[in-house]
C-alpha cells in the first residue's frame, strides 16, 4: 500500500509538471521503466529471502534427523548390550559348573561375541559426524603396521605376508586407523580359506600414503577395476558376508577414511581382491634418516 501511494503521488506530480511544460513528455517513459526495475528488485529480494528460509528449514530438519538417528543408534546399542552381557554371564557360569559343556554353548557364546562387536561398531558409526570422531597425532607408520600385522597373523590361520612398507610419519587418529585396518583384515579373513594368502603393504603417493590389504579369496562381484565401499554396502556379495555380516566393517572404513580426508577403494587383483586405504598428511622418511635407522 505504501509503495502504491508513493507511485500514485509521484506519478501525479510528474503529470502535473508535464502538462505545465516543466517536463518533456518523452521523459515519462523513464518512470514506468524505473518502477519496473524497482519492482523486479523487490520481487527478487523476496524470492531470495523465501529460498533462504526454505534452505534453512531443510538444514534444520536434516540436522534434527541426523541427531535422532545418532541418538537412536547410541541408545539402542546401550540397551542391547545389557541383555547380551547377562546372557553371556549365565552361559559362562553354566559352562564352568558343567565340566563337559555342550558344543551349543560355545556356539552361543561366539554369537554373543559377534553381537557385541556389531554393537561396538554401531556406537562408532553413531559418532561419525561428530567433531571429535577423530583425534589425530603423528604416527610412525612402519612399526605401526608391523604391529597390526603381527596381531592378526596370530589370530587367523592364513598364509600371511607382510609386503613392502614405506617409512615415514602419518598424521592420523591411531585408534581410528586401527579400527579401519582391523575391519579390512577381518573382511579378508572372511573371504579366504586357510591356505589363501593375505598381504598387508603400504606405499607413498604424492604426499599421501596408500595402505593395501590384498587377499587371494573370491574377489569383488562384477570384477570392476574400481568400486567404492558404498556400492559394496548397498548390495555387494562381499559386503553381506556369507557368515552373516552386514557390511558394518566396511561402513566404518569408509567413515574413518572420509573423516581423515581420504578414501578407500577396492579392485579385483589377479587372485582375489585388493582394498586400498589412501590417507593424506604423510611425510615420507628421507634416505639419510633411513640409513641412520638401519645403522643404529
Amino acid at each position: 500500500m505504501t509503495l502504491l501511494a508513493v507511485v500514485t503521488v509521484t506519478g501525479g506530480l510528474i503529470l502535473s509538471d508535464t502538462f505545465s511544460g516543466d517536463q518533456l513528455w518523452g521523459e515519462l517513459f523513464e518512470v514506468p521503466l524505473m518502477s519496473a526495475m524497482f519492482l523486479a528488485m523487490v520481487w527478487h529480494a523476496r524470492r531470495r529471502q523465501e529460498a533462504l528460509g526454505i534452505v534453512e528449514s531443510q538444514a534444520e530438519q536434516r540436522a534434527s534427523l541426523l541427531e535422532r538417528q545418532e541418538r537412536f543408534l547410541h541408545d539402542a546399542s546401550h540397551e542391547l548390550r545389557t541383555p547380551v552381557t547377562i546372557a553371556r554371564g549365565h552361559l559362562e557360569v553354566h559352562r564352568r559348573t558343567n565340566g563337559n559343556a555342550a558344543h551349543e554353548i560355545d556356539v552361543a557364546l561366539d554369537e554373543l561375541q559377534r553381537i557385541e562387536q556389531i554393537l561396538d561398531r554401531l556406537l562408532l558409526l553413531a559418532k561419525a559426524d561428530q567433531p571429535d570422531f577423530v583425534i589425530v597425532e603423528e604416527v610412525d607408520l612402519e612399526p605401526y603396521l608391523e604391529d597390526v600385522f603381527m596381531r592378526w597373523s596370530e589370530v587367523a590361520p592364513r598364509a600371511w605376508n607382510l609386503g613392502p612398507l614405506v617409512a615415514g610419519t602419518l598424521t592420523v587418529d591411531p585408534e581410528g586407523l586401527r579400527a579401519a585396518l582391523d575391519a579390512l583384515l577381518e573382511n579378508a579373513v572372511k573371504y579366504t580359506e586357510v591356505a589363501d594368502a593375505i598381504e598387508l603393504s603400504s606405499r607413498a603417493s604424492a604426499g599421501n600414503v596408500v595402505i593395501e590389504v590384498a587377499d587371494s579369496g573370491e574377489g569383488v562381484p562384477g570384477g570392476g577395476t574400481r568400486a567404492d565401499l558404498r556400492a559394496l554396502r548397498s548390495g555387494g556379495r562381499r559386503a553381506h558376508a556369507r557368515q552373516g555380516g552386514v557390511g558394518l566393517g566396511l561402513a566404518i572404513v569408509d567413515a574413518i577414511a572420509k573423516a581423515h580426508g581420504g578414501r578407500c577403494t577396492v579392485k579385483n587383483s589377479q587372485n582375489g581382491a585388493t582394498f586400498a586405504l589412501r590417507l593424506p598428511r604423510f611425510e615420507q622418511a628421507s634416505v639419510s634418516a633411513l640409513q641412520l635407522l638401519q645403522n643404529s
